[in-house]
């Protein structure tokens, strides 16, 4: 299945990138003969780094390709402000290896893959890597260039099929670890094991990642999966699918959507009277819900399943580091799970960018070559440690946190468990 999203998707990235060739070509030529000798504060030379696109010898830039406008953009702009909170905090102090400032180039992809493409090749001359690229099916269809190009991006999408790219910086439990904890906490807390189990997922690669994993759960906790639905981007009635899984008598459904389309179809549940308890998929969530007229059937019917502590938990070192700088640079930012992604994002990003200066090397190959050097991106417990080196020997975090919906707190969240860990979870293989 994947293998056949890569080749769709391919089509439109090479095309795209004819189109922007002649304008681009020349970037990477006239960066590869440039050499910069970096002097600390005594004037003493300190470390000899190559340049190259988005490092003059002095700044380095980023680029950042997500939704500022459109449906997604309520994830895409917390997750942003995160990735930007956490480099002012790091430049306050010099920036990497203390002298290498970091500024971040931010361009709308709208959430639609053609328009991402367009935004990659207009930039790609300008950035020594992409911090964030948002969504699933924007990151499949950046891969092929990406190789090309030889260019290290963070993908803000938890897709297991990343953990083996070597051009990609994932961070995080990939969805299927989300789906898998969160049918063990089903199975451990609501008596499962009893009950009918379903999904509702959207008809795209992101969804597809949900249902791997309730797939893969199925087999592990020898359970059937009575009924599956879907929906597709831009769907506005959701009557079918409910009343699918209705009819089936789904008691416990996995949910993997984007916030827009969360309201609209659990409004429609709502409407049909079907109850079951949602497990969550992390992208489903936006704090508004809190205090929408949904928050009484949340309370009642839904986990989000995320990773991390709960917002505001100064007793973990990493929410305690996060909020410092919020209240230096953000000290209006509320609860948000995005944001909090977007910062540990960047902490990985500061980190493989650490390492290739310590390895005399910037340009966007350099920063590659660093992500298979370093061995292990920490976030002091912000999120999970992710065991880095060659592609072949990544290993993400396999722990979630469930939560339940409290409208009384801010944010709306409430973590039944924190970042716990099924033998189930621990036992999914990432191919590549």
């Amino acid at each position: 299945m994947r293998h056949r999203r890569i080749i769709r998707l391919a089509a439109v990235v090479m095309a795209l990138g004819l189109i922007a060739a002649g304008c681009r070509g020349s970037d990477n030529d006239d960066a590869e003969s440039a050499t910069t000798t970096a002097e600390g504060g005594g004037g003493e030379e300190t470390s000899e780094v190559t340049p190259g696109p988005g490092f003059d010898g002095t700044n380095i830039s980023l680029g950042v390709l997500t939704p500022q406008t459109g449906a997604a953009a309520v994830i895409g702009n917390p997750l942003t402000q995160g990735n930007e909170v956490f480099f002012q905090g790091l430049n306050a102090s010099g920036g990497i290896a203390g002298q290498y400032p970091v500024s971040l180039e931010v361009l709308d992809t709208k959430y639609e893959p053609p328009t991402a493409v367009q935004q990659y090749q207009a930039s790609k001359g300008d950035v020594a890597a992409f911090l964030q690229v948002l969504g699933t099916p924007v990151v499949d269809a950046l891969l092929p260039q990406l190789e090309t190009d030889e260019m290290l991006a963070g993908p803000a999408s938890l897709d297991a099929f990343w953990v083996r790219e070597p051009n990609l910086m994932p961070i995080g439990g990939p969805y299927q670890v989300q789906v898998i904890n969160g049918i063990d906490y089903a199975m451990r807390e609501l008596d499962a094991a009893d009950k009918t189990i379903c999904a509702l997922t959207k008809d795209d690669p992101y969804g597809e990642t949900g249902l791997a994993g309730l797939e893969f759960a199925a087999e592990e906790m020898d359970f059937e999966i009575a009924a599956t639905a879907t929906f597709r981007q831009g769907d506005q009635n959701f009557t079918a699918p409910i009343s699918q899984l209705k009819g089936a008598g789904c008691e416990i459904t996995v949910f993997v959507a984007l916030p827009n389309e969360t309201s609209p179809i659990l409004s429609e549940a709502v409407a049909q009277e079907f109850a079951p308890m949602w497990l969550a998929a992390s992208p489903t969530w936006v704090s508004a819900f809190a205090g929408s007229a949904l928050a009484p059937y949340l309370q009642e019917n839904f986990l989000l399943i995320s990773e991390g502590p709960e917002w505001g938990d100064t007793s973990n070192p990493g929410m305690a580091k996060m909020l410092e700088d919020i209240a230096a640079y953000a000290p209006d930012q509320t609860p948000d799970i995005y944001f909090q992604f977007g910062y540990a994002q960047a902490w990985a990003m500061a980190q493989i960018l650490e390492q290739a200066v310590e390895d005399g090397d910037l340009s966007p190959a350099g920063i590659v070559a660093a992500a298979q050097t370093i061995e292990m991106l920490t976030f002091e417990e912000l999120t999970g440690d992710y065991a880095y080196g060659p592609v072949e020997d990544r290993d993400p975090p396999r722990t979630s946190t469930i939560n339940a919906i409290d409208p009384s707190i801010p944010g709306g969240l409430t973590a039944l468990e924190v970042d716990v860990a099924s033998e189930a979870a621990e036992a999914y293989q990432f191919d590549g």
